[in-house]
């Protein structure tokens, strides 16, 4: 067996990554002077100059691009170490899958016993995929998914996976040698996420498919990225849970005052679709601790490029900006806790809950059920080559007390 061990980024990557930060700290300080200037225009004229609108949007143009390139060095410098699985070298199970997804011959996959048992679905539902190429698609989809960077991933091979949370347990004082009154019994409540369905359809030609070079595991796993991750994406903010992840913007919300259980508590931003006028940080501030303790310590904000871009131009009663840029890959921080963006978080507008706030490694599940499954297909659209892929993901909140949101509304 052998091992990749991760080893110290090369000096040529670390410059990268320095002339990076210089760079997106240089468009900070940029931004910085043009939104003051804006500011300036707006009091004397009582509005901006269209020519500086103009400049602070390709300063957080060029801002925007800077976090992303420091995103990806960040995300290739702390690559985990792959050790190899023993199937991997067993030239039988290579032969065996290779000459499925080149020629279709299915008959060595058939005598290793890798054929899945599929459930409301025709005979010829397909292959479970070996565990490289389901690995390689997990690893791809961690990368490509800012939601499964922050939340908590767990594997299971149940189509349900059920999760006892206790709502508190029974306890009292007692004496060293006093009588202990019988304590009532603790409360639970059974999460479920069950696993629904998803797939795609990328196309091959036949003459990749010959090639010997190519890497055709590879291949399928890039080709799938793109469409899982944008599905998964949407769903885990937005998804209604039937027959797909329910998102933590779809569970009932209500004032953090009456917070309960089975409920997502929110704060409110002070105005209609927009900040408070006066002093905006101060509804952050309570975003941040409507939150309990336990949960502020890995806490992050959420929210997309637009709402970022407005929060960008914050300050507070100092005149400081409340935005901080990342340093060396690291996330933007607000008010000291990072900021990670999602494009399916909703845009600012009356009545909408654009801003999350929470420790979402606690807050919000995602269970993947164990083995994508691959049927090659290569009839229905000739002369290509179908590898119609499907995976089983589910999700949901877990933990109603470790996320909050920020409702942009006057009341």
């Amino acid at each position: 067996m052998t091992i990749e061990t991760k080893m110290n980024a090369p000096a040529g990557a670390n410059a990268e990554v320095r002339a990076a930060t210089a760079e997106m700290m240089a468009a900070f300080e940029a931004l910085k002077a043009a939104n003051d200037m804006r500011i300036e225009e707006i009091e004397k004229r009582g509005a901006a100059d269209p020519l500086l609108d103009a400049k602070l949007k390709r300063i957080e143009a060029s801002l925007d691009k800077q976090r992303t390139t420091l995103e990806r060095f960040s995300l290739e410098q702390s690559r985990p170490a792959i050790g190899e699985d023993p199937r991997r070298s067993d030239p039988e199970h290579k032969s065996a899958w290779g000459a499925y997804l080149r020629k279709g011959d299915d008959s060595g996959i058939a005598r290793l016993d890798l054929k899945s048992i599929n459930v409301g679905t025709e005979a010829q539902g397909g292959y479970v995929a070996p565990p490289e190429l389901d690995r390689l698609i997990e690893q791809r989809l961690m990368a490509a998914s800012p939601m499964r960077q922050i939340a908590s991933v767990r594997q299971t091979s149940a189509t349900v996976f059920r999760k006892p949370v206790s709502l508190g347990a029974a306890s009292a004082w007692a004496a060293e040698t006093g009588a202990r009154a019988e304590t009532t019994a603790p409360t639970l409540d059974l999460l479920e996420f069950p696993a629904a369905e998803l797939y795609a359809m990328p196309a091959a030609t036949q003459t990749l498919l010959d090639d010997a070079y190519a890497d055709v595991d590879e291949w399928l796993a890039d080709e799938v990225e793109a469409s899982f991750s944008a599905q998964e994406s949407a769903a885990f903010v937005n998804g209604d849970g039937s027959n797909k992840p329910k998102g933590f913007l779809s569970y009932t919300k209500i004032a953090d005052a009456s917070h309960a259980w089975n409920n997502i508590g929110f704060i409110l931003s002070g105005a209609d679709g927009a900040f408070a006028a006066v002093e905006p940080a101060d509804r952050l501030i309570d975003l941040v601790y409507s939150l309990k303790s336990q949960f502020r310590a890995n806490a992050r904000f959420v929210m997309n490029r637009r709402t970022v871009s407005a929060v960008r131009k914050l300050k507070d009663g100092d005149d400081n900006y409340l935005w901080r840029p990342g340093m060396a890959g690291e996330a933007a921080s607000l008010l000291g806790y990072p900021v990670t963006e999602i494009e399916d978080m909703p845009d600012m507008a009356e009545d909408s809950f654009s801003i999350a706030f929470g420790d979402f490694r606690r807050g919000y599940l995602i269970v993947d059920r164990q083995g994508a499954r691959v049927l090659r297909d290569p009839y229905s659209l000739k002369p290509y080559v179908l590898f119609y892929t499907t995976k089983r993901v589910g999700g949901g909140v877990q933990n109603f007390d470790a996320i909050k949101l920020m409702k942009f509304a006057a009341s």
